[in-house]
């Protein structure tokens, strides 16, 4: 993808969350009938934060993984979530707001392709169903390898492609013809949620997608599959 395909691809992703912010939390509970917050309860187990530790959630949307590590990390600890979408961070800075985490957790509007931190800043870089969306993949692994402290780790919980291919065609059917009309009847957004079915085609599977954490420096690698691959968790360490 040239640089004029890259501004294209961010431009319109831009617009599409800006559009489906306010029903963003409730149409990710119908897609994934429910199972994304187990995915994630999951994942903040397999990594372990310990009190006063940091954290940066980058494309951080809605901010419930960013409220998720600022209770984990705790009032000793420091969370940023990161987003490009104003209106997505407004939805986040609300549930924030509400949250016992508020003054543990700070909103950021930025570049996932440039992030805005030092180099080694903190122990955590999250991405949550987001990864698929950012104009270049492994420049963004880059950039969150390369904010994260020696002996931290970078972890990607997102949608992925079932490698018994049987069972994955079963899942297009459903995300790519089915997902978009039960959008429409319930938010009346087809147009916005066809899309991310169509950000799934040219999005690595979750082999490839390992090999791309090992070309940012990360080792090990571990991947964990979820629903028979529906989903992935990605976690690579920075060596110290």
């Amino acid at each position: 993808m040239n640089q004029t395909q890259m501004n294209e691809k961010a431009q319109y992703v831009h617009s599409v969350f800006e559009s489906i912010a306010e029903e963003y939390d409730k149409m990710n509970n119908i897609i994934s009938f429910g199972s994304h917050v187990a995915w994630r309860n999951y994942t903040m187990k397999q990594m372990n934060i310990q009190p006063g530790q940091s954290a940066l959630d980058v494309a951080c949307g809605t901010a419930d993984w960013t409220i998720a590590l600022a209770q984990a990390v705790g009032p000793t600890g420091r969370v940023e979530g990161l987003d490009f979408s104003q209106n997505m961070l407004d939805v986040g800075a609300y549930k924030v707001s509400k949250s016992n985490v508020d003054s543990m957790v700070k909103l950021v509007n930025g570049d996932a392709m440039n992030l805005p931190y030092e180099d080694n800043t903190f122990d955590y870089a999250t991405i949550g169903f987001a990864l698929r969306n950012v104009p270049d993949i492994q420049t963004v692994l880059n950039e969150m390898t390369r904010v994260v402290k020696p002996g931290g780790k970078i972890v990607s919980l997102e949608v992925s492609k079932p490698p018994f291919i049987p069972y994955r065609k079963l899942f297009y059917l459903y995300f790519y013809n089915i997902l978009p009309v039960i959008a429409k009847m319930a938010i009346n957004k087809y147009e916005q949620y066809a899309w991310l079915p169509q950000s799934l085609t040219n999005f690595p599977d979750s082999k490839e997608l390992a090999g791309m954490f090992q070309k940012a420096g990360l080792d090990p690698v571990q991947v964990k599959l979820f629903m028979g691959g529906v989903a992935a968790l990605h976690m690579g360490t920075k060596p110290s």
